[in-house]
């Protein structure tokens, strides 16, 4: 699934770059060239007159030999070399970087006079003269702690338990100006045809994208309690969704989800609407 791929290869590249920049044990150990052909892997080494000390990487202690054996000119050969073989790798992955996120490709359905949505899968909507690419978060449920001790206190099945669902912060890092947002879901398995609008409520620390109500102990089931946004799906393309919202929405809170049946999706791409004023 796409959902977590994007936000993946993300991630992996920042890695690569800090892998890269960082030298390893390995990486940092250097070449000390002989003349008879062979070397020592020593990550520093001094001369001192006819003698070269030198810290042995496989031994992990000083040792010292005739400078006479030493070979500088490999030495200073050998550092080039591995240097730009270094240099090499963090160029190759920054080259991914910028392919895979900064590049704009135009693969995808020209959605506004010069842009195009990119050819890859994922949610993206238009924010003024450029194509922004939507965030995936990951909520998560919490108990209601003082209604669920007043269910444990209670002998009989009266009253249900009650979970909430909520994402990280108070405001979500994607944040949009239109009053009116279109959305477009790239996805092969057709994701737009089951994605839903929900109203969020922003708290200090987190935002509430639902609240779950358990089923009372054999009577009932259980229900989710969201705050939808109607918006209107239309498919304008092979696995190419486009969502508009069918009013105006409030400055606040946002997000888009999967609903999966009567149940929504954990990872949702949330957003904001900031201020915004109509122009007479």
């Amino acid at each position: 699934m796409f959902r977590r791929v994007l936000l993946c290869g993300r991630w992996w590249v920042v890695l690569l770059l800090c892998v890269l920049a960082v030298p390893s044990p390995s990486w940092s150990a250097e070449k000390l060239c002989l003349k008879d052909g062979t070397y020592q892997l020593v990550s520093s080494y001094e001369v001192h007159g006819g003698r070269v000390r030198y810290y042995s990487v496989e031994r992990s202690e000083w040792e010292e030999l005739p400078a006479a054996l030493v070979d500088f000119d490999a030495t200073r050969r050998a550092q080039e070399e591995e240097k730009a073989a270094a240099q090499k790798k963090i160029d190759e992955a920054k080259e991914i970087q910028q392919e895979r996120f900064e590049k704009s490709p135009a693969l995808g359905m020209e959605v506004a006079p010069g842009l195009r949505l990119p050819g890859d899968d994922g949610v993206f909507t238009v924010e003024g003269a450029r194509v922004v690419r939507m965030a995936q978060s990951s909520a998560e449920i919490i108990t209601d702690k003082k209604r669920a001790a007043l269910a444990l206190a209670v002998p009989l099945p009266v009253m249900r338990g009650r979970s909430l669902v909520v994402l990280e912060g108070a405001k979500a890092t994607v944040r949009l100006s239109s009053p009116q947002p279109v959305f477009y879901v790239q996805s092969t398995d057709n994701l737009g045809a089951r994605m839903v609008l929900v109203r969020v409520k922003a708290g200090k620390e987190a935002r509430v994208v639902e609240q779950v109500e358990g089923a009372r102990a054999g009577i009932g089931k259980g229900s989710e309690v969201r705050t939808a946004v109607p918006v209107d799906p239309k498919q304008v393309g092979p696995n190419l969704y486009k969502l508009k919202p069918l009013q105006p929405l409030e400055q606040g809170e946002y997000a888009l989800g999967e609903l999966v049946g009567q149940k929504l999706n954990l990872d949702v791409w949330d957003f904001g609407v900031d201020k915004w004023e109509v122009v007479k």
